[in-house]
């Protein structure tokens, strides 16, 4: 059972997505043999970024090395987003899914209170010698799909990361 990390808003917010060909699961049908989640609350600070690799660690623990290291960076980088951009509370949820289709499959997610501007239309491209800005870039880079939803009152950053799952052969 997925736990819902999303936060009520009063008004819409901005989205910005990319998703690759995944159908969505129906209503009902259990696709996961084995599943585990972690919930944990990030402290609003610098230190955000160091507690949510270590949570992310956690949570992997046993999974191969190259799939840990890219759930490290990715949840570095969303926990640095929402502490540079957003405000308290963060939260962060990672799913770990063993598919009966075989492999694994990670989402994480990092909710906020909200921010004031909204998300960009896509992962914007920083200036050569900048020394912040390319968190989003990573994020597209590294991850099978993610997305970004910004509003005043809560702000969402997800990604899946997906390794060695093959493709079901069931009916739909």
């Amino acid at each position: 059972m997925r736990h819902p990390t999303s936060t009520s808003r009063a008004r819409s917010g901005s989205v910005l997505e990319r998703d690759v060909g995944r159908p969505a699961p129906v209503s009902g049908q259990a696709d996961a043999a084995r599943a585990t989640t972690l919930i944990t609350d990030l402290p609003y600070g610098p230190k955000a970024a160091e507690v949510a690799r270590e949570a992310v660690a956690v949570a992997l623990h046993g999974t191969e090395v190259d799939l840990l290291d890219d759930a490290r960076l990715i949840t570095s980088e969303l926990a640095t987003n929402a502490f540079a951009s957003g405000s308290p509370p963060l939260v962060l949820c990672v799913d770990r899914t063993n598919p009966t289709t075989g492999g694994l499959e990670v989402e994480i997610t990092v909710t906020d209170g909200g921010c004031s501007h909204p998300a960009p239309s896509s992962p914007p491209t920083p200036e050569e010698e900048a020394e912040s800005g390319r968190g989003l870039v990573i994020v597209e880079a590294l991850a099978d799909a993610w997305s970004l939803t910004t509003a005043a009152h809560g702000t969402r950053a997800w990604c899946r990361l997906t390794r060695g799952v093959r493709p079901s052969t069931a009916n739909t």
